[in-house]
């Protein structure tokens, strides 16, 4: 920004700090997310820097716009009147529009910039990226010295030879007395990450699905001990780790999971069975389970992780049927600042149930099976595997699941909700849900008090909202459920009492229906 007196220095420090911030974000985040985050932050720390240098909000201040290609897919954040420019065949259009105000015919002035205010308002879009399109990215030292068409004809004259279509655009801005920041970049895009159906199958079906196993098999240094769990989509088993270094003198314990063979010519199954190795490599968390590094090359298709000695939610909820409100509460916590954790790196898990928490010998909870997590910056990446299927179990998935539509971090405190109700109740809030049926179920939130009248009023309160069939209607963050369950939220609790009782329990409306009419006939034949 020319009127800055340390714009130069502020436009280099912006290019600069945000393309090394950028490749510092989390894989798992999506383009938006990590953009944002960097511009918000970048935007505090030059006003800041204004403030000390030069006394003036005017003193660090510089125009943005920035373009970020991810597999088929353009990402504009722009802020200030820079351009981005698209030339598609022989279609020239401005994808920014200019934050100027004018207040003359010859006078303006720019409504936002990066520097300039605390507050930062960033425009953001997305558009489908085509073979052979041409992006322009200009300052207003160009644009605002050459027509758009010359600009146009000026870039299909070089075509082939970007860097001489900048140095042409330069001499056209000088030719016209350009008295502005004189600066240009062309990027043509020859050809794009088309995914390779054959080559991706491969590379899924690399390694061999290991045979089923037996205590005392050794596969990879690792010595089975006994099987976990077994299901149609996998085997779990209690292995030794014969190779590592030992514990007390004991060797190292890990459990081994393992695909079924039944899926081993599925791309989309062995797709997610990978996928959630990459996904717990990523989070750190006391209340998530740890993979094991492997240090070792793998015979088979197999993940290692962590051995919790312990149970499962699920079983400690059969042998504690009446748990107090303060256990609940604690246990409650503890999965929040798991699902806490993943959703920082916008992760969803999608299939959080109680048979998918483990409760360790130290009253540890830690959420397991990342199978079915949802990871936004990998979401944006086009993949020949497309997984259409309901992923999580029905009786914890949100109904907007069963609609055909995306799961949110709304989704998750949807299945944390259903847990917190059955741990106070021992029943579900909508009974038990078939999943050939869910899409056409009609969602009736079933009182908590009904079944266990010692729940107080604010706390079913609580969880009606956090299980609300509609996902706006329900807690928006992990944050404001915890606070709600901890102590009365005086506003709810009120729209609560004031919902009509057929709506806030339809049992206890019927129920009271069908004794007045049992009053009614024995009057009348007492009568």
């Amino acid at each position: 920004m020319s009127g800055s007196d340390g714009g130069k220095e502020a436009s280099q420090i912006s290019i600069s700090q945000f393309l090394t911030d950028y490749y510092s974000t989390p894989e798992s985040w999506t383009v938006k997310q990590a953009a944002t985050k960097i511009l918000s932050a970048l935007n505090t720390w030059l006003f800041s820097q204004g403030q000390q240098k030069y006394g003036t909000a005017k003193g660090m201040v510089t125009t943005f716009s920035a373009l970020v290609l991810k597999s088929q897919t353009a990402h504009l954040f722009h802020i200030g009147d820079s351009r981005i420019y698209r030339l598609r065949d022989t279609d020239f259009v401005q994808l920014t529009r200019d934050h100027r105000v004018w207040i003359s015919n010859d006078r303006d002035y720019l409504s936002r910039a990066l520097g300039i205010d605390t507050h930062l308002e960033i425009d953001y879009r997305a558009t489908t990226v085509h073979e052979n399109d041409i992006y322009l990215l200009t300052t207003d030292g160009i644009h605002d010295f050459v027509s758009d068409k010359e600009i146009q004809e000026i870039i299909e004259t070089h075509k082939t030879n970007p860097q001489q279509a900048t140095e042409q655009l330069v001499k056209a801005a000088e030719a016209n007395e350009s008295n502005d920041n004189i600066s240009a970049h062309i990027l043509r895009v020859d050809c794009l990450p088309e995914p390779d159906k054959t080559e991706f199958y491969e590379q899924l079906t690399q390694l061999p699905f290991p045979p089923d196993l037996k205590a005392g098999n050794i596969i990879d240094g690792y010595k089975i001990l006994r099987e976990l769990n077994a299901s149609s989509r996998s085997q779990v088993y209690l292995a030794e780790d014969t190779l590592s270094e030992k514990i007390n003198n004991l060797p190292r314990k890990v459990v081994i999971k393992t695909p079924s063979v039944n899926f081993e010519d599925d791309p989309s199954y062995i797709d997610l069975f990978l996928h959630e190795e990459w996904v717990a490599k990523r989070l750190q968390s006391p209340h998530l389970i740890k993979v094991c590094g492997m240090d070792r090359k793998r015979s088979f298709l197999y993940t290692v992780v962590e051995y919790v000695q312990g149970q499962s939610l699920k079983q400690w909820m059969s042998d504690n049927p009446k748990p107090s409100l303060i256990q609940v509460r604690g246990s409650i916590d503890q999965i929040a600042r798991g699902l806490r954790a993943m959703h920082r790196l916008e992760m969803i898990h999608q299939d959080l149930k109680p048979d998918n928490i483990l409760l360790d010998e130290f009253n540890t909870l830690k959420i397991i099976d990342f199978g079915s997590t949802k990871i936004a910056g990998l979401a944006e990446i086009k993949s020949v595997v497309e997984h259409n299927e309901i992923v999580g179990t029905a009786n914890y998935s949100a109904p907007e699941y069963f609609k055909g539509e995306t799961g949110t971090n709304r989704s998750d405190i949807y299945s944390l909700g259903v847990i917190a109700y059955e741990m106070l109740t021992g029943k579900l809030p909508y009974g038990e849900i078939s999943p050939e049926r869910a899409s056409k179920k009609k969602f009736n939130y079933v009182s908590a008090r009904q079944y266990n009248p010692m729940i107080p009023e604010w706390i079913d309160a609580c969880l009606q909202k956090a299980v609300h069939p509609n996902p706006e209607k329900r807690y928006g963050l992990l944050s404001e459920f915890l606070s709600d369950f901890r102590k009365p939220n005086q506003a709810l609790l009120d729209r609560h009492s004031s919902q009509p009782l057929l709506e806030r329990n339809p049992v206890a409306f019927w129920r009271g229906i069908a004794f007045a009419q049992l009053i009614i006939i024995i009057l009348l034949l007492a009568l």
